[in-house]
């Protein structure tokens, strides 16, 4: 794997989508096409006091800032390394009295870098901030209104002492962000914490079946490479999740993005009959069955998102089952829908500690992922790592093993094998493959030792029972 810089990549005119990428030499998986520090980067307002505003990692205990009361970090390290970019936000905060929402906070962050640089080009970077699309021409008469509430907001909290910008610069900034802000995880890389922008990551275009992914790693954006990319080859990002139809994914791109996309996946709605399965043995359904069951599937997922919002999980494992039973006679396995309420119910299951029903639905739904999404997919690799991890818990030692080698296999193209969960795999599959090692010893011993630890209490090792005894009703005996 080799470490990226902007001298592996080439800027040039791409035929109906303006300026892209193409790889300046061959790259193969798990390569780092570039890394790109921020330009500038917030935390979403939900996470305000749970994240470190400078390196976005989620901690039980951060200090705040004395003045403003309101930036939170790690340590002094971190807020000495923030006071730059928090110095202005700082001030302008306490002089107004309130926080703006993290759209207004973003832009004040971009436009003091700025004025404190100049045009917003950076050592190091392939464009300028101002020189970034913003399609805030094609804006429709409610995305306006939303814009100038902002440019007002922006206004009442700007600085009277920091340099003036006009209206129409403020606007493109917001209209930058819109179309170009790129979402934070935490240092697990599990959960969304912030936005910022990363000028360079702006100029790779979108395709539905891409050959790079995205990660941040260690407080950078790092471009990987999905396989084998021949150099003058374009690169491209998905920017979108796959597991949608087609016409979702082009209505999606063109409501935040703003353009059509006519990639191969799209055009040609490849994988789709897949997605749209419906079970083809003798009792084959006839369409008005499968109209009715999808559009089943549709109110369900409104009700569970309604019953999840307020907490109400045992309505959701409800409403899955009833909804999977209707489901069953009628789509197929690799049936988005179908997969959308598989994954929701190993995940709320898994969650209520109800290990085995939920294992059995992550099964099926990985069954189904691996024959719609790119072999190399991030989103495919942490869906695998949850499945492994819920048989692991579930006492079902070998497949949950497997899962978790395969999802390794996965990440360490995706993600690199720096990245904290990529470690955290690593150090799963050396558990998982320990246990495995003295379950295939002895199978009565390694469940013995599987229920005492979940129990927290100590081992003590029984006689092996006699060979009239049934052997799964002792040792697949799960809590």
């Amino acid at each position: 794997m080799t470490a990226g810089s902007m001298e592996n990549v080439e800027l040039f005119s791409s035929e109906g989508k303006g300026r892209g990428l193409k790889a300046a030499k061959e790259f193969f998986a798990g390569d780092v096409i570039f890394a790109e520090p921020a330009y500038a980067a917030v935390v979403f307002d939900s996470f305000i006091a749970q994240v470190c505003h400078t390196c976005f990692k989620r901690q039980e205990k951060l200090h705040h800032c004395g003045q403003c009361k309101f930036a939170h970090y790690c340590d002094r390290t971190c807020q000495k390394d923030a006071w730059t970019n928090h110095k202005n936000e700082c001030s302008a905060i306490k002089r107004n009295g309130k926080v703006p929402n993290e759209n207004i906070r973003l832009a004040a962050r971009i436009m003091w870098r700025i004025e404190r640089e100049g045009s917003g080009l950076t050592e190091g970077c392939l464009v300028a901030v101002n020189d970034l699309e913003n399609h805030v021409d094609n804006f429709g008469e409610e995305e306006r209104k939303e814009l100038m509430v902002d440019v007002q907001t922006f206004v009442d909290f700007w600085l009277p002492s920091s340099q003036q910008f006009g209206m129409q610069y403020i606007s493109h900034i917001f209209g930058v962000i819109k179309c170009n802000g790129f979402t934070l995880s935490d240092q697990r890389g599990l959960q969304a914490v912030g936005v910022a922008i990363f000028p360079s990551l702006c100029l790779v275009n979108h395709d539905c079946w891409p050959n790079c992914t995205v990660i941040i790693n260690n407080g950078k954006l790092e471009l990987r490479s999905l396989g084998k990319i021949e150099k003058g080859t374009e690169l491209s990002v998905a920017y979108v999740d796959f597991l949608n139809l087609g016409e979702e994914r082009r209505q999606q791109l063109k409501r935040q993005y703003d353009f059509d996309c006519t990639c191969e996946h799209c055009t040609k709605r490849l994988k789709e009959d897949l997605m749209l399965g419906v079970r083809e043995d003798e009792n084959k359904p006839s369409q008005g069955m499968v109209k009715d069951v999808i559009q089943f599937s549709k109110d369900t997922m409104e009700k569970i998102c309604k019953a999840r919002s307020e907490g109400a999980y045992h309505d959701v494992i409800k409403l899955c089952r009833e909804c999977l039973k209707k489901q069953e006679p009628v789509l197929a396995d690799t049936n988005i829908y179908m997969l959308r309420i598989l994954s929701l119910a190993s995940e709320v299951l898994s969650y209520l500690q109800n290990f085995e029903e939920a294992a059995e639905y992550a099964r099926r739904m990985v069954d189904g992922y691996l024959k719609l999404y790119h072999p190399n997919n991030a989103q495919l690799g942490m869906a695998v790592m949850r499945a492994g991890v819920t048989h692991w818990h579930a006492g079902l030692i070998e497949v949950g093993h497997s899962m978790i080698c395969k999802a390794y296999a996965i990440l360490l193209v995706t993600h690199g094998p720096t990245h904290p969960i990529t470690k955290d795999l690593e150090a799963m599959r050396a558990q998982t493959e320990m246990e495995l090692r003295m379950f295939k010893e002895n199978e009565y011993v390694y469940y013995m030792m599987r229920e005492a630890a979940l129990k927290n209490q100590p081992v003590h090792v029984m006689p092996e029972p006699s060979s009239n005894t049934t052997p799964s009703s002792i040792f697949h005996k799960k809590q």
